[in-house]
């Protein structure tokens, strides 16, 4: 009983304090209107409008959402996964291979080290407008904190696995398949769930800068013409995609690193 009473608090007190800080800028806003700050119902007006405004058929998704939303979720996807899939095989490379470490490392310190904000204009020369270096700028983002979690979890697999599956000679792709592979998932899984925070803002980004849709655009185009519900509108929205994608990546992290909680002794 007591555990199902906890798992019960577990799901209502984020959602409580959820509602708390909704009530919370409702009040404040409507005790001291401001122009810049409108209040929640109002925010919730101006998300509804434009994207949740649509006929039955459509599930209620208005034109707006077809046209900006989805090019976007589309974009951070595609530069999430791509960003991903070249981290982790780098991070694998660097990691099993110390000498190609020492030569690339202070590379991939200084690379990493540069702004997103700075490379855009080079992005912009090389690849143009489109969405091909939105999914690119994307993944460049999403790139370093995968790669650096891979490449210290692959670091960190414990020397007595290592040496066991030499013993037994077991052959090397089977090897990082079953031995490195599980046991440098925690840490690729941390640098995935940091990779959707950084694709979000750097998806935002690239979308104000060169774009004629997607939420940035949107967002840009609200502050632009003084539309603060609709502003503020597009960040709630970044929010929601933003939880709902983490949320998505925990729940897989949750059903593959199942055996890693158990062997810890922990659920």
């Amino acid at each position: 009983m007591n555990s199902v009473a906890n798992r019960v608090l577990r799901v209502a007190l984020p959602l409580i304090v959820l509602a708390a800080v909704i009530g919370i800028w409702q009040l404040v806003t409507t005790l001291a209107p401001s122009f810049f700050f409108p209040t929640a119902t109002r925010i919730g007006d101006a998300i509804a409008d434009l994207y949740f405004s649509g006929p039955p058929e459509h599930f209620f998704l208005s034109d707006a959402f077809f046209s900006e939303v989805v090019p976007s979720l589309a974009r951070l996807f595609s530069g999430w996964a791509l960003g991903a899939l070249v981290g982790i095989i780098l991070g694998f490379v660097v990691g099993l291979l110390p000498r190609v470490a020492g030569y690339v490392d202070p590379v991939l310190q200084f690379l990493r080290s540069v702004p997103p904000p700075v490379i855009i204009p080079l992005y912009l020369i090389l690849f143009g407008i489109g969405d091909e270096m939105k999914v690119l700028f994307i993944a460049t983002g999403v790139l370093w904190p995968v790669l650096l979690n891979t490449i210290d979890g692959v670091r960190n697999v414990p020397t007595t696995q290592l040496d066991t599956a030499q013993a037994f000679k077991i052959r090397v792709p089977d090897r990082l398949l079953h031995v490195v592979l599980p046991a440098a998932l925690p840490k690729i899984f941390a640098g995935l769930t940091i990779g959707v925070a950084v694709a979000i803002v750097v998806m935002v980004l690239s979308e104000m800068f060169a774009a004629t849709n997607g939420i940035g655009y949107m967002l840009l185009q609200g502050q632009r013409g003084f539309r603060f519900p609709d502003m503020w509108g597009e960040v709630v929205l970044l929010g929601i995609i933003g939880f709902l994608f983490n949320t998505l990546l925990l729940f897989v992290e949750h059903r593959v690193l199942k055996w890693h909680r158990q062997s810890k002794g922990t659920i």
